[in-house]
């Protein structure tokens, strides 16, 4: 995936549709990682986990708490494997690196058979608050 993503490609994505380019991107940074760990490239490593928790930091501000109690475990879960990142980047740990690249694996197959199940229609001020949502989170810096 490219470092970038154009605002039009963004703005012509549906919330779900971002929140599965995320989680391919940091699936993708952590194979990078973890690959650069093992070559003890710890500067590449570095990078990439930072990058991975940058993008979980997103996810995580892109909760809907309105879901109820799977929102708030999704929550947890974002937050354990953030700091297992930071713990593993410490330490250069490659296991828990596989841990939490397990983790989004599972959550990224999830979401995107709950995408393929799930009809289209949304009513139009539904996807007018998310979109205006996504645009919002998508241009924090």
């Amino acid at each position: 995936m490219t470092d970038f993503l154009t605002e039009e490609l963004i703005y012509k994505k549906s919330p779900q549709e971002i929140t599965s380019m995320l989680y391919e991107a940091c699936i993708d940074n952590l194979e990078g990682a973890i690959s650069a760990l093992k070559k003890k490239d710890y500067f590449t490593s570095n990078k990439l986990l930072k990058k991975s928790n940058d993008i979980l930091y997103r996810l995580d501000a892109g909760i809907n708490y309105e879901a109820g109690i799977i929102a708030d475990q999704l929550d947890a879960l974002y937050d354990y494997m953030s700091e297992k990142l930071i713990e593993a980047n410490i330490k250069k740990d490659v296991s828990a690196v596989e841990e939490v690249l397990k983790i989004l694996t599972e959550l990224s197959t999830s979401w995107s058979e709950a995408l393929k199940n799930k009809s289209s229609v949304q009513p139009n001020t539904v996807r007018q608050k998310n979109l205006a949502y996504e645009k919002h989170i998508l241009t924090m810096n």
